[in-house]
């Protein structure tokens, strides 16, 4: 008789494995009492929807009925999504480095009946998989000294802290030492960083940007460009419908794999929004315009809040949702010959199996020129055969979509849309803003003033971790910022507060990514570094600097710039992961705030806006009453002024928007 519990959960990749005939369980209580009660090791799987190489280990191994006699006799199995549970993941995915030196997914850790880990890799081919198995279980039956000592050690070596000591004399990231080995990692040809596989790293991209376009430094927002006019070009964006995929697979931004996150758009979002203000790159602007309209497409819920990710596969096959035959593109949008050759479509495809991936070596303006044709008529003709390639898509079977609503991804997306309501004034960004925002206020705030991580269908669940309330105090923050409705600083600040009393260890000086309050696990861990998404550790920081400038908080400044001066270190010798850490400690000195107060003070606020400055945060109000410090006694009647303040010290008041 089968057992599998997965029925029951809402997680999309959860769900996917709930006819399997393992036995699987949901991370539980209930788990590791059967595990004890039955002495049997724990194997603790893990995965998410959208991962090409899980699907192909279930395909192969939990979905063989031999193979799922074998887990069910000797192990309790349970299934783990990672966007759920990042906490459970990060705890076996250390373990799982410690052992193999790599890490990834799927994730497969084995574990004593307490959760302590024993032993695990990533992916496996299903005799490989079956000979784990049964040694695994062999050993644990007749070695078993062996296997607490192996856990002993994998568990101490976890539960090792990666926060440094503060050092005696406060200290600043050395700029030099920063620029240059940030240019060490540069693909000064490709952009991005580093060679196949190429991530974004929006974090690192936009360290580079603001810190270059600060000083006048055009080799580090030069490079960022790059990236951005690679990227936006290659086959990681697509050029039919908008959006990027995770990553590509070479280091040309050629071939993605093509699972599409929404925390990934969210940032990248962000970058671009702020490279057009910078630039006023038409580009720029259409790509923010073509990756909001996709995720407004694609991956928004009736209520306004974003779901998490689209699936690499469909069909079972990774990206046939996405790519062209030649034959097929020729009966949708007939004979164009600059179509084909700015594309680089191939009679017998460019990719494998005779397949065609849309990407460009040159953006569009270049192309015209080189050509000698109208620019403005070949980006109308480029548009509309792309919409009927669009139209026809969407009659093919779709990638599957994870529609769960997670708090932390949420609140990035959001963030971006204030950045490209910044950036472009398009009131219908803000409205998806607030809309957005309010779900999360009203289904994932819980009455104690606590979050819940994920939620599906209205329903919330799973205690939120330091990135839920991270984001999203950045995101109120954000909102706050181009609205100037200070309901959002004061959740902002309610917020705040919760994580102080709950994720921060006053004696160490340590943000926990675990709340106090939460499941206790084998180790408590920090998130320090950025990778793929920002450190939360690192944006938490942020948000007290930004709070205590608009509420005059000195001990949140204070607490801030102590975490910033003990990872000043790691800030210089490693800057693609500790962006956030870099960009607070080198404008440590030179914070802005722009300050608006009168009855112009919306008009005002959007004109400035179209303008990036580094480091500043606005605050306002059309209003003589506030609740925020940086806005007292400066509300004058019949008049509206604008003060500019850098590192506590401020201008004159103006009147003069372009004088600001």
């Amino acid at each position: 008789m089968r057992n599998n519990k997965l029925i029951h959960e809402t997680s999309p990749y959860l769900l996917q494995h709930a006819h399997n005939p393992v036995d699987w369980y949901p991370w539980s209580d209930e788990a590791f009492a059967k595990a004890r009660k039955e002495d049997k090791l724990i194997l603790i799987s893990i995965g998410y929807s959208a991962c090409h190489w899980c699907h192909v280990m279930e395909h192969e191994s939990f979905e063989d009925e031999a193979v799922a006699a074998l887990m069910n006799k000797h192990f309790i199995c349970i299934k783990v999504d990672r966007e759920e549970r990042p906490d459970v993941d990060h705890i076996y995915m250390e373990a799982v480095q410690m052992i193999s030196g790599r890490g990834g997914w799927p994730l497969n850790c084995f574990a004593l009946p307490d959760g302590k880990p024993v032993w695990g890799g990533t992916y496996f081919p299903q005799e490989q998989w079956k000979q784990v198995l049964s040694t695994l279980s062999n050993i644990y039956q007749n070695e078993r000294p062996k296997v607490l000592d192996q856990a002993k050690h994998l568990t101490e070596g976890i539960q090792q802290q990666d926060f440094p000591e503060l050092s005696i004399l406060p200290k600043t990231a050395d700029e030099e030492t920063i620029i240059k080995n940030l240019n060490a990692h540069f693909d000064s040809i490709n952009g991005g960083f580093g060679s196949a596989p190429k991530f974004p790293m929006p974090v690192a991209l936009n360290l580079a940007l603001q810190w270059g376009y600060l000083n006048n430094n055009n080799n580090l927002p030069g490079f960022s460009f790059l990236t951005l006019d690679k990227m936006a070009n290659g086959g990681i964006y697509d050029q039919v419908g908008g959006g990027f995929a995770r990553y590509s697979v070479d280091e040309h931004w050629f071939a993605p794999h093509f699972e599409k996150m929404l925390y990934d758009n969210a940032q990248l979002v962000s970058l671009y929004s702020i490279a057009y203000q910078i630039t006023r790159n038409e580009d720029y602007k259409r790509i923010v315009s073509e990756t909001i309209a996709f995720t407004l497409r694609e991956l928004t819920s009736p209520e306004g809040a974003f779901y998490s990710a689209l699936d690499a596969d469909s069909e079972g096959v990774e990206g046939k949702f996405y790519i062209w035959r030649y034959n097929e593109l020729k009966t949708i949008i007939g004979e164009d010959e600059h179509f084909y050759k700015y594309f680089n479509i191939r009679l017998n495809g460019n990719w494998e199996d005779g397949l065609n991936i849309l990407h460009s070596s040159i953006n569009r303006k270049n192309y015209a020129k080189n050509e000698d044709i109208d620019p403005l008529k070949f980006e109308e003709d480029l548009q509309r055969k792309l919409e009927l390639l669009l139209q026809q898509r969407s009659s093919r079977i779709r990638p599957g979509l994870d529609d769960k609503i997670l708090t932390a991804w949420n609140s990035l997306m959001i963030s971006a849309l204030c950045e490209a309501y910044k950036a472009l004034g398009r009131e219908d960004y803000l409205q998806s803003t607030e809309k957005a925002l309010n779900y999360l206020l009203n289904v994932t705030l819980q009455k104690d003033g606590s979050l819940h991580r994920t939620s599906k269908n209205g329903i919330s669940k799973i205690t939120g971790f330091l990135d839920d309330y991270a984001f999203l105090i950045q995101a109120l923050i954000n909102t706050y910022q181009v609205t100037f409705n200070e309901k959002y600083i004061q959740q902002a600040l309610s917020l705040c507060q919760y994580v102080m009393d709950h994720f921060y260890n006053d004696a160490n000086g340590i943000f926990y990514y675990t709340s106090s309050k939460g499941e206790t696990l084998v180790a408590r861990k920090t998130e320090i570094q950025d990778n793929v998404i920002p450190s939360s550790v690192g944006t938490m920081v942020q948000n007290l600097i930004h709070l205590s400038q608009l509420m005059h908080l000195p001990e949140y400044e204070t607490i801030a710039e102590m975490l910033i001066s003990k990872l000043y270190e790691q800030a210089e010798k490693n800057p693609v992961y500790y962006a956030q850490w870099a960009l607070l400690s080198l404008l440590q000195n030179k914070r802005q705030e722009i300050v608006i107060c009168g009855e112009k003070a919306d008009e005002y606020r959007k004109e400035i806006q179209k303008t990036f400055r580094v480091g500043t945060i606005y605050a306002g109000t059309n209003q003589p009453e506030t609740h925020l410090d940086l806005l007292n006694q400066r509300y004058q009647e019949d008049k509206t002024l604008i003060y500019k303040c850098e590192n506590k010290v401020c201008n004159l008041p103006t009147s003069d928007v372009n004088s600001v």
